[in-house]
């Protein structure tokens, strides 16, 4: 399961970065209509890191794995699969709120495909396993989906301000999530 996730998530951000055209001219002016494009790949590049750390750490805690967690798997997959396509198009059109409201609509089924695998494995594994205990309550994310919610409709009154919620979600979990490695090495 994880390499197969790492290989996945390793595609996804090839496809990211080969959807970025090269522009037709020579000078640095030319990269100025280009900034958008790569301001929203930078921010799905990070979310991206962020799942695969997360999902790395997530999968050493896991003993064995039940066909309902391949399941709840290839959910998140789907979701992270489809990270390419609403960063193009945000970045296309400048982070207009449609644009911006779908990747905050894919972002927020990506968390929750996510919480569904982490709750699908405590189930497989118990109350008392690892997972559970480093889990516990999982207020970080239980957080950043609430965080993704609210900005979906926050688009249609400013792109901006969903934006600002999208990167303060990043930089809560930009550094990894330790509480696994924490219960495994403790």
């Amino acid at each position: 399961m994880e390499a197969f996730s790492d290989g996945v998530i390793a595609i996804i951000i090839t496809i990211m970065v080969l959807e970025m055209k090269v522009p037709h001219g020579d000078g640095l002016d030319s990269l100025a209509p280009l900034l958008p494009v790569f301001l929203s790949y930078v921010l799905s590049f990070t979310f991206l890191g962020i799942y695969w750390n997360n999902h790395h750490h997530l999968v050493h805690a896991v003993k064995h794995v039940s066909g309902a967690t391949l399941w709840a798997n290839l959910h998140l997959l789907f979701w992270l699969s489809l990270v390419p396509f609403v960063t193009g198009w945000m970045g296309e059109n400048h982070f207009h709120a449609i644009p911006v409201a779908l990747y905050g609509g894919v972002m927020l089924m990506a968390g929750v495909a996510y919480y569904i695998l982490v709750r699908v494995l405590i189930s497989h594994h118990g109350a008392e396993s690892t997972i559970a205990k480093a889990i516990g309550n999982d207020a970080k994310g239980r957080i950043s989906l609430v965080a993704n919610l609210a900005a979906i409709p926050l688009a249609f009154v400013s792109p901006w301000i969903s934006m600002a919620i999208y990167l303060g979600v990043a930089i809560m979990w930009f550094v990894p999530d330790r509480r696994i490695e924490r219960v495994l090495t403790g």
